[in-house]
Protein backbone atom coordinates (compact mmCIF):
# COMPACT_ATOMS: atom_id res chain seq x y z
CA UNK A 1 0.00 0.00 0.00
CA UNK A 2 1.05 3.37 -1.19
CA UNK A 3 1.70 6.56 1.44
CA UNK A 4 -1.58 7.88 -0.47
CA UNK A 5 -3.23 4.62 -0.19
CA UNK A 6 -3.04 4.61 3.47
CA UNK A 7 -7.19 4.90 4.51
CA UNK A 8 -8.04 8.20 6.15
CA UNK A 9 -9.37 8.21 9.94
CA UNK A 10 -10.87 10.51 12.52
CA UNK A 11 -8.03 12.71 13.15
CA UNK A 12 -5.54 11.69 10.90
CA UNK A 13 -5.45 15.40 9.53
CA UNK A 14 -3.85 16.03 12.38
CA UNK A 15 -0.99 13.40 12.27
CA UNK A 16 2.65 14.76 11.49
CA UNK A 17 3.56 13.55 8.05
CA UNK A 18 6.80 12.90 8.83
CA UNK A 19 6.23 9.66 10.67
CA UNK A 20 7.60 10.69 13.89
CA UNK A 21 5.23 10.25 17.10
CA UNK A 22 4.46 13.84 18.94
CA UNK A 23 6.27 14.25 21.81
CA UNK A 24 5.29 16.24 24.87
CA UNK A 25 5.44 19.70 24.25
CA UNK A 26 5.40 19.67 20.64
CA UNK A 27 8.00 21.41 18.56
CA UNK A 28 8.88 23.90 21.59
CA UNK A 29 11.97 22.55 22.97
CA UNK A 30 11.50 24.95 26.29
CA UNK A 31 7.83 23.59 26.62
CA UNK A 32 9.06 19.96 26.13
CA UNK A 33 11.88 20.29 28.44
CA UNK A 34 9.28 21.77 31.16
CA UNK A 35 6.63 19.00 30.56
CA UNK A 36 9.34 16.39 30.55
CA UNK A 37 10.77 17.59 33.80
CA UNK A 38 8.07 18.89 35.72
CA UNK A 39 4.41 17.67 36.50
CA UNK A 40 3.16 20.59 34.02
CA UNK A 41 1.29 19.99 31.01
CA UNK A 42 2.55 21.39 27.72
CA UNK A 43 -0.72 23.24 27.98
CA UNK A 44 0.65 24.70 31.36
CA UNK A 45 4.32 25.12 30.60
CA UNK A 46 3.84 27.69 27.87
CA UNK A 47 1.58 29.43 30.01
CA UNK A 48 4.56 29.57 32.06
CA UNK A 49 7.02 30.60 29.49
CA UNK A 50 4.52 33.01 27.99
CA UNK A 51 4.36 34.84 31.60
CA UNK A 52 7.74 34.37 33.21
CA UNK A 53 10.17 34.24 29.46
CA UNK A 54 12.23 30.98 28.23
CA UNK A 55 14.97 31.22 31.42
CA UNK A 56 15.19 27.18 32.33
CA UNK A 57 16.48 27.45 35.47
CA UNK A 58 13.38 30.17 36.78
CA UNK A 59 11.04 28.31 35.53
CA UNK A 60 11.58 24.95 37.36
CA UNK A 61 11.88 26.77 40.28
CA UNK A 62 8.35 28.26 39.52
CA UNK A 63 7.02 24.81 38.43
CA UNK A 64 7.86 23.74 41.76
CA UNK A 65 6.52 26.04 44.03
CA UNK A 66 2.92 25.50 41.53
CA UNK A 67 2.98 21.94 42.40
CA UNK A 68 3.82 22.43 45.77
CA UNK A 69 0.43 24.81 45.49
CA UNK A 70 -1.45 22.25 44.35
Amino acid sequence: MQKSEIPSRHGAGDAQRDGKLPTKGGNDPDVRFLAENTDLSPKQARELIREHGHDREKLLKIAKTIKAES
